[in-house]
């Protein structure tokens, strides 16, 4: 599934921000906001990830197409705003109903109704970016819990034989139970059996 973003308008759903008073606090936010996504996504979701920043903000120098943290970044330039070059990719894309779009702009949405591609507003597509990424890592862990990180070394096999060894001398026999949950008799040793004398003949 390919996944196209409205940049700012997902920048400003999840708070990230560049130092402020800062002169380049746009294109730390941007960095943050890609490097963000990338993590959240993975590097094989990250690389069908498109996003599209207002040209205005662009950082000097840089290309209008680049890639970052994996991510395929678009300046809008000789665009009037990114919504335009949004639009453009959704009426080009070749498999729309592949696509989602990641934008709040009711125009953008439009755009992808009218290609039949989903689409989702910012703040509800991160929710859910940030739901799954969380339980991912939650079944990761409960399946990888208890499981020891590398072999046992030597050191370490032997304090466990002596341990399970302690522990079995240590403990007073007894009965097995019966899958009922009572105790099968124990079979009396040949001492506790008592013999009986035959009569003295007069």
């Amino acid at each position: 599934m390919q996944i196209l973003i409205d940049g700012y308008n997902l920048l400003h759903v999840t708070g990230i921000f560049g130092t402020p008073g800062h002169s380049r606090a746009f294109q730390q936010a941007r960095e943050r906001l890609l490097a963000h996504l990338a993590d959240r996504l993975g590097a094989s979701q990250a690389a069908q990830t498109t996003v599209v920043f207002d040209a205005s903000e662009a950082p000097p120098g840089l290309p209008r197409q680049t890639v970052l943290s994996g991510i395929s970044v678009h300046f809008a330039a000789n665009h009037d705003s990114a919504d335009d070059l949004l639009e453009l990719f959704i009426e080009s894309h070749t498999a729309p109903r592949q696509l989602t779009v990641v934008s709040s702009d009711h125009r953008v949405q439009r755009a992808a109704r009218r290609r039949k591609a989903s689409y989702l507003d910012s703040d509800v597509w991160y929710r859910e970016l940030l739901r799954s990424t969380r339980e991912t890592e939650s079944g990761s862990a409960t399946h990888d819990h208890g499981k020891p990180s590398q072999p046992l070394d030597e050191h370490q096999v032997r304090e466990w034989v002596e341990l399970f060894n302690t522990d079995s001398d240590n403990k007073t026999a007894q009965a097995p139970e019966s899958p009922h949950g009572t105790r099968t008799p124990r079979t009396p040793h040949r001492r506790d059996t008592i013999r009986r004398r035959a009569p003295r003949r007069p």
